[in-house]
């Protein structure tokens, strides 16, 4: 994915802002809160600690966190690294998933201002993916041996454990997603939109919770299976991308049960046929679904919230009639030259014939 691409996953003046997700650098020219270049300081191994210290620091504060977030990243020399990096991985999963959307993800300038602004089901499903990237870099990080308050998962309760051997390298996932709950923090609760959002906050850590599987390897004397060794290991953030984008397509939209003009911030009502908390005391429903406040516009054409389909490429057996809403779509024919009927050659080389081959370009009208 290009830069122009893949800029901020999130920015905004809003005060929701001050999130994670809004702040962290990605690369030279990508960043969020900032004035476009500043890249991340790379520890050099050889650094005394006292200077590693004062880069790491400097590493934190490039992101303009708030202060509590602030001061937990300064806590490992680890953490500034893996915000940028679950920056990254959510940004490039989101457009993966909306790929064939009218809505691809694209957040430049002020359409991502002025989508954060409002609760669309979009700005749900990048709260729940920045959520999940944060808390899956967070356990991968834990389980490699980049942090210094954690290391790999403890033992779990497992059954038979006469017969379990608890070995391997597990993601850690009890770690990741502490700190994710702390990091974000609850926020007040007569905020009805910041309600929503660490709602769908949560549904990201829950995902990446229910996606975790137990991975065993057998030892034993012939293949026997006497003892085996095994650890916790998380999903691909594809399958987690997946499930959220399954999340997104069936979001529930709430809304407050009071005059929010009026300047006051009522409770957030359920959805028809599901219960709020006991005794009506959860502002939310308890749900594991995403939900959101407003309804989405269309995207097809320029304006607040995307730059429209126009030019844009499509599949025409696909998604054509869907992207261009209508417009039609132009179709272009361009020869195309491409490495093919590929070898590998002893040693060490892979030999590629070169293909040429017509093919058709499909893009909206305007």
């Amino acid at each position: 994915m290009d830069v122009q691409g893949a800029k901020a996953l999130l920015t905004s003046s809003s005060p929701a802002c001050s999130s994670w997700i809004l702040s962290a650098p990605l690369t030279p020219g990508w960043t969020c809160l900032l004035t476009g270049s500043e890249p991340l300081t790379v520890l050099p191994l050889t650094l005394e600690p006292e200077a590693a210290a004062q880069a790491h620091y400097k590493a934190c504060d490039r992101l303009k966190l708030e202060r509590k977030q602030r001061r937990m990243c300064r806590r490992d020399p680890g953490v500034a690294e893996t915000l940028v990096e679950a920056v990254s991985m959510s940004a490039l999963e989101c457009q993966f998933q909306f790929r064939f959307e009218r809505w691809n993800c694209t957040l430049e300038g002020r359409y991502r201002a002025s989508l954060l602004k409002r609760g669309f089901k979009e700005t749900a499903f990048l709260y729940a993916i920045s959520s999940a990237g944060l808390t899956h870099a967070l356990a991968k990080a834990c389980s490699a041996g980049r942090m210094e308050r954690c290391t790999c998962d403890e033992a779990p309760d497992l059954e038979n454990r006469e017969a379990w051997q608890w070995g391997g390298c597990g993601d850690n996932l009890k770690y990741s997603s502490k700190f994710v709950k702390e990091f974000l923090g609850r926020r007040s609760s007569k905020d009805l939109r910041a309600r929503v959002d660490f709602h769908n906050n949560l549904v990201g850590v829950k995902v990446i919770k229910a996606g975790v599987e137990t991975t065993c390897k057998c030892h034993g004397v012939s293949g026997s299976c006497t003892v085996r060794t095994c650890w916790r290991q998380l999903a691909p953030f594809h399958e987690v991308g997946k499930h959220l984008k399954h999340k997104y397509e069936t979001a529930l939209k709430v809304g407050s049960t009071t005059n929010e003009a009026a300047g006051e911030a009522g409770a957030i009502s359920p959805p028809r046929g599901r219960a709020s908390g006991v005794g009506g005391s959860d502002p939310l429903p308890r749900t594991p679904e995403l939900v959101h406040l407003d309804d989405s516009p269309s995207f097809c054409l320029a304006g607040r919230f995307s730059p429209g389909t126009a030019g844009r490429r499509c599949h025409r057996e696909k998604n054509c009639e869907s992207i261009c809403c209508g417009r039609g779509h132009n179709t272009q024919s361009r020869v195309v030259t491409r490495p093919c009927q590929c070898q590998v050659r002893w040693c060490c080389y892979v030999e590629c014939r070169q293909c040429t081959q017509r093919e058709e370009v499909y893009t909206c009208k305007g």
